[in-house]
């Protein structure tokens, strides 16, 4: 058993659960402790049973939670040396090298620089029991170091978060909406896509759609693009994530004879 929710995806809030059935922890947690123990435990999942919190990086939408629920857990914080000198008053802190693999119970975790506005962001390519699993959200752009985590990945959160014409018509600031377009901002639909495109494969079950703005993009854009680029290969499933509810947990290892395409509730 490989297992994964995203809890939480967007400018609000991000937090993404994996297990196995001897092993669970976090991917980052924007939301609040409460908040985040309560969506676990709507998965049937006991708070207790998540061993760590793993950081990409340190923005508030990826931290807010993190020293509280490291506390009121007791269990310890992984990250890379540069983002674990900015995150305080956690429970305890582990440091990982960027590019180095290690391990958390029986997941191998081998974390890959990504393009950010931030001091040291990763990604994450976990793998355990043969299968794998790739995060690459809050990238600027797509590098061939992150074609490489992601190819050959069985299930993917991957980043879809603008629509290049809606970006630069929505109410944003001039400074965001260049930020946010920059080679160190968020990836859109297109970009998406075209990675999507170039490491489909027949052994890829779960596409999550991550990040997705709600200003200036929306989950039907995002999910047509996705379907186009994968609609060689069969899905078990496609679909959105969002800050207001987690995905269900889905098994890594699960196939489907016909791809489903499935919208997120709450617009993304």
């Amino acid at each position: 058993m490989f297992q994964f929710s995203v809890l939480a995806s967007g400018s609000k809030a991000n937090c993404t659960l994996v297990k196995t059935e001897n092993t669970c922890f976090l991917i980052d947690c924007g939301l609040s402790s409460r908040e985040c123990q309560r969506r676990i435990r709507e998965l049937g999942i006991d708070p207790a049973h998540v061993q760590a919190i793993l950081l990409t990086h340190e923005h508030r939408d990826h931290v807010f939670g993190v020293p509280v629920l490291s506390r009121q857990l007791d269990i310890p914080v992984f990250a890379n040396q540069a983002t674990a000198r900015v995150i305080p008053r956690v429970n305890a802190v582990e440091t990982f090298e960027t590019g180095q693999e290690f391990n958390i119970g029986d997941i191998s975790i081998r974390p890959f620089s990504i393009p950010h506005d931030a001091i040291e962001p990763v990604g994450f390519r976990l793998s355990a029991h043969g299968l794998v699993y790739a995060q690459a959200t809050d990238l600027g752009r797509v590098t061939p170091l992150v074609t490489a985590a992601v190819r050959g990945a069985h299930a993917l959160l991957l980043e879809s978060n603008h629509d290049p014409d809606m970006l630069w018509s929505c109410g944003y600031p001039w400074e965001l909406k260049q930020r946010i377009s920059s080679q160190h901002g968020h990836l859109s639909n297109n970009s998406s896509s075209a990675l999507l495109y170039e490491t489909a494969h027949s052994d890829l079950r779960h596409v999550v759609l991550g990040h997705i703005s709600e200003n200036s993009n929306t989950p039907a854009l995002a999910l047509a693009e996705a379907a186009r680029a994968s609609e060689h290969i069969s899905l078990a499933s496609l679909r959105c994530a969002n800050p207001y509810q987690a995905t269900p947990l889905m098994d890594i290892a699960a196939e489907s004879s016909s791809s489903s395409i499935l919208r997120a509730s709450n617009g993304c």
